[in-house]
């Protein structure tokens, strides 16, 4: 009999956490704004990762948006006169958005954004947070920036310019147009585009099995990707080293190894 879900407090109904057995799901619940992301939404978040960052049963995160309307249609654009426009409330915002990278930093588990509808601006980046992007075939992208006078800081640049290149980063940036899921897919922004009917049952899927597989392997690996993303003087390789060498001397290893000799599947615990 598997585990039945269970929700996780997070201090705001805008941001629902529920535990399914070994995934954790990530709900962005403001579904009169498209999800809009709010100041309320974003300061809840590094609790919330850090929580999940400390439970032992969750073995992977999956991101999404409630409603079908959107995954996040951006920041909450009605919050700008008052928390974006002086100085003094800018930088207020702008170390929330630091902290929020830091907790997404310090998350060593994988992450699976399932995406439907419109994926924009703050929520693009918050798409760029997680290691794999499955997208509906209705979902749309795009960074709205242009159209709205703001300053787009370097690290969402750097960040979309690693993944999809400097040509399609441009024309995200200063067309300020909308993509579609098929352009998203080509440029690499997404790693699948599946039907809406099968979203969910892909994300799922796709999370139940990552959460089957030995979990510091895939801890290991992320490490890995993280770094490689660094730049070379900021790699911190040791660690990386460190995972591996967890691998080798772990009882997960001798496991898999029996497994792979008695033609059963691995009963993975993390040690």
């Amino acid at each position: 009999m598997t585990a039945p879900t269970t929700a996780r407090p997070t201090g705001t109904d805008k941001l629902l956490v529920d535990v399914d057995g070994a995934v954790a799901v990530i709900t962005f619940n403001n579904p009169a704004k498209r999800n809009a992301m709010s100041v309320e939404m974003r300061s809840a978040l590094p609790a919330v990762l850090a929580a999940l960052q400390d439970d032992p049963e969750v073995r992977v995160v999956v991101l999404t948006g409630a409603g079908d309307k959107a995954f996040v249609s951006g920041a909450d654009i009605s919050e700008f006169g008052d928390r974006r426009t002086s100085p003094e409330a800018r930088a207020q915002f702008d170390e929330a958005a630091r902290t929020a990278d830091a907790a997404w930093r310090v998350l060593d588990k994988p992450v699976i954004a399932m995406i439907r509808g419109f994926c924009m601006g703050g929520g693009l980046l918050t798409a760029l947070q997680a290691d794999i992007r499955i997208a509906s075939d209705d979902s749309q992208f795009g960074v709205p920036a242009a159209r709205l006078g703001l300053g787009y800081g370097y690290g969402g640049v750097s960040a979309l310019t690693r993944l999809v290149g400097p040509a399609w980063t441009a024309e995200l940036l200063v067309s300020a147009r909308r993509f579609s899921a098929a352009e998203a897919l080509a440029m690499g922004l997404v790693n699948r585009v599946v039907p809406v009917a099968r979203l969910r049952e892909e994300v799922m899927e796709l999370a139940g099995s990552i959460a089957q597989n030995a979990p510091l392997t895939v801890t290991a690996c992320k490490a890995a990707l993280r770094e490689a993303g660094r730049s070379p003087e900021h790699r911190d390789l040791g660690r990386v080293e460190a995972l591996v060498e967890a691998c080798f001397r772990s009882d997960d290893y001798r496991e898999g190894q029996a497994a792979f000799a008695e033609k059963r599947p691995p009963v993975f615990n993390g040690h």
